[in-house]
Order: C-alpha cells, then sequence, then structure tokens
C-alpha cells in the first residue's frame, strides 16, 4: 500500500477555483481523491473539474463560504452523494497590502471572515461524526506573513498568523476524534493574484521581491505537494504544525 495515496479518501477543498486551490485539487485527484469542490466562480471550478483524473467522482459547489448559515446543509448533500470526508483543504483567502492609514474595521472583517472564520466553521462541521470519517486530516493554507513581518499586511498577517495558531489549537482539540490539522506557509506563489500585484508594483519592486526567495518564486503545485503530503497516512504521526513553503524566504 502506498502512504501516500488518497485512493478511498474524499477531500473538501475550498477556493478551488484558481491558484493554489485549484492545484491541490488537481494533485488530490491524481493521487486517487474523490473531491467536492468549492468556490465562487461556477465557470473557473468548472474549468477545474475538468483538468482532474477522469476516475475521481467530483462534486462543484459554487458558493460563498463567509455565508456560514448555508455550510452544514451543503456539507450534509455533498457526504450523502460522495461519502464522508477523509480531508478539508482551506485554500480560499483574499490578500489586501495597504499602508496602515487605509486600513479599516470592514477590511479587518472582510479578511477574517475568509481566511479565518469560514475555514473554522467548516472544520466544526466536519468534525462531527456524521460527516467524517474515522480518521481525518485538515490543513490550512497559511502564509509566511503570518510569520514574519511585512510593511502593508497588517489584516492579512493577523489573518493568517490566526490561521496557524487556530489550527494548533484545534489539532489538541480535534485529535481525540481522529482528526489531525496543520498548516503549510507558503510565500509567493505563481497565481493569478501575485501576477496582478506585479503588474501595479513595477518591473523593479518585482524583481526584488523574486530575489528575496533564494530559490525563486513558487509555483502551486509545490504547495499543493505538502497539502497531499498532509492529507495521505505518510503524515499519520504529524499534527499541530505549520510546514513552511517558501523557497528560502523566512531564512533570512
Amino acid at each position: 500500500m502506498d502512504p501516500f495515496s488518497l485512493q478511498n479518501k474524499v477531500i473538501l477543498i475550498t477556493g478551488a477555483s484558481s491558484g493554489i486551490g485549484r492545484s491541490c485539487s488537481v494533485e488530490c485527484s491524481r493521487r486517487g481523491a474523490d473531491l467536492i469542490l468549492i468556490g465562487r466562480n461556477h465557470d473557473e471550478l468548472m474549468k477545474t473539474a475538468s483538468l482532474l483524473d477522469p476516475k475521481s467522482k467530483v462534486e462543484v459547489v459554487t458558493e460563498d463560504i463567509t455565508q456560514t448559515d448555508n455550510l452544514e446543509t451543503m456539507i450534509a448533500r455533498n457526504v450523502l452523494i460522495l461519502g464522508k470526508i477523509s480531508g478539508f483543504i482551506h485554500c480560499a483567502g483574499i490578500e489586501k497590502t495597504l499602508p496602515l492609514k487605509k486600513h479599516s474595521s470592514a477590511l479587518y472583517r472582510d479578511i477574517f471572515e475568509i481566511n479565518v472564520i469560514a475555514g473554522f466553521e467548516i472544520a466544526k462541521i466536519l468534525s462531527l461524526k456524521k460527516y467524517k470519517d474515522e480518521t481525518a486530516s485538515f490543513v490550512f493554507i497559511a502564509s509566511v506573513a503570518g510569520m514574519v513581518g511585512e510593511p502593508g499586511k497588517a489584516a492579512y498577517s493577523a489573518s493568517k498568523g490566526a490561521v496557524i495558531s487556530g489550527a494548533r489549537s484545534l489539532a489538541m482539540e480535534l485529535c481525540r476524534s481522529n482528526i489531525r490539522v496543520n498548516s503549510i506557509s507558503p510565500a509567493m506563489i505563481n497565481t493569478p493574484i501575485l501576477e496582478k500585484m506585479f503588474e501595479d508594483i513595477g518591473e523593479d519592486a518585482s524583481l526584488e521581491i523574486t530575489r528575496e526567495h533564494p530559490l525563486g518564486i513558487g509555483n502551486p503545485e509545490d504547495v499543493a505537494y505538502a497539502c497531499v503530503f498532509l492529507l495521505s497516512d505518510a503524515s499519520k504521526w504529524i499534527t499541530g504544525t505549520n510546514i513552511v513553503v517558501d523557497g528560502g524566504y523566512s531564512a533570512h
């Protein structure tokens, strides 16, 4: 038996319509998982679904996960179709880089709603016996911004720090239910969000950011491979940790 296989596992992935979420969906599918893909953009979710291994069963859910009252109904419906959940990846998130004077209470709320609260609410529901497999693994996509200071990212960094510390507490609480909980902290990853940011800040600033990563800017699959490991039985003795996938950024 391959300990890295995801055969016979049902994985729920938020933010599956692009970037890291899309790559996680593809890599989980390649290793035999069936998938529940959640995102706000139906067309992009269908594009993700078209990239999956044809043997994977997939349910596509177009949903705003900040509307937390709808979450349990949506999860119950999909568990009925595909079976109990073995894994969960919270990839959905938003990033804002703004000077502190432009931060507002609304900005903090918007970022925390999607980056932190929605993920923890889903974890709460998936931890119930009626929805989870005998054993399960939850993975939260955090960020190196939750570990090191970066100008203009007070709200974003705070949200990702909350993800890292919250995941540790969930790990301690949910281990009695045979659920492992970990986070992954990437640095800059080559996604549409990064491309837009590089366009906005110009070539010189973009080159400077690239140089801060000794191994260069990462690709979504670099994070997806770490997710596959944490979802698989190969990591069955790992919980409450934060895996840094940053091309050496935080080693400076």
